[in-house]
């Protein structure tokens, strides 16, 4: 795929969104995927399903700082169509965004959906995952777990299972962030994972010291939550002297690249650091 998007805005399929210059604006896409049965869970609340495919999406035009324009649906019909739709209406009220189009087809096994968000960029340059230098600190606006914890909840039927079923788009925190920044992404895969993505796109290490990281977990599951996707938190850097200007945990440090993308506590994270498709 890589040897196709040979355009710039795809920005080399390194960054969650694509990013066209279109004379003094940029225009800021992505699209993202939900499979029954890997990303939500068979029958599933319909409208949770359908927070949970905006929100995703929305959350990563938060990480470029951009302004959700509309959204384009690619709809399989499933066995409770209704519902779906009040879900849809539902947080698309809840973030002010339009439906612009899309597609609806039936088909047979697992629903597969597919969402396809617009923005306009509020800064430039647009923040990527590259960029984080030597000498920046590493942020994250908020403790990851709580999907983890929702997700247990929602399987056993009991507990507050809302992160999981209705994670937020951070998008008041992109804006304000975005003219800062000098690398951002949001936290989908894990935080390990993700971060080490970061650091190998900026050509840096990131040096991140757990007990820094807020969790939403018992102290007992703090490596769990380091690893656990779907906490859509923002996970950034900014330059050594910078202070946060929205509400946020510095975690780390960037060093230059070493042998390791990665060092927790100091050394480079054993076993599987997060989700991988």
């Amino acid at each position: 795929m890589r040897g196709l998007a040979t355009h710039p805005a795809a920005r080399g399929l390194a960054d969650d969104c694509a990013v066209l210059d279109l004379g003094s604006e940029s225009l800021v896409l992505t699209h993202d995927t939900l499979v029954e049965g890997i990303h939500f869970l068979p029958g599933q609340d319909p409208a949770d399903v359908a927070w949970k495919l905006v929100a995703t999406n929305l959350s990563d035009l938060a990480a470029k700082g951009a302004e959700p324009l509309g959204v384009l649906l690619g709809y399989q019909l499933g066995t409770d169509d209704p519902r779906f739709v009040a879900g849809l209406d539902e947080v698309l009220s809840h973030y002010g965004v339009s439906l612009l189009g899309g597609d609806t087809v039936g088909a047979a096994g697992p629903q597969v959906l597919g969402l396809t968000a617009l923005g306009r960029a509020t800064h430039r340059p647009v923040p990527s995952r590259a960029g984080s230098r030597h000498g920046d600190r590493i942020w994250i606006t908020g403790p990851v777990g709580a999907a983890l914890l929702g997700l247990e909840a929602l399987q056993a039927g009991d507990g507050e299972s809302t992160a999981y079923r209705r994670p937020q788009a951070l998008l008041a925190q992109g804006w304000a962030l975005a003219p800062f920044v000098t690398a951002m992404m949001d936290v989908s895969d894990g935080l390990l994972l993700d971060a080490s993505r970061m650091a190998l796109a900026s050509c840096v290490t990131f040096a991140i010291e757990q007990a820094s990281v807020p969790i939403a977990t018992p102290e007992a599951r703090r490596d769990d939550a380091l690893r656990w996707g779907d906490d859509y938190q923002l996970l950034f850097t900014l330059p050594g002297n910078h202070e946060s200007p929205v509400p946020a945990n510095c975690i780390g440090i960037v060093h230059e690249r070493g042998p390791a993308p990665l060092l927790l506590d100091g050394k480079p994270p054993s076993g599987k650091l997060g989700y991988e498709h």
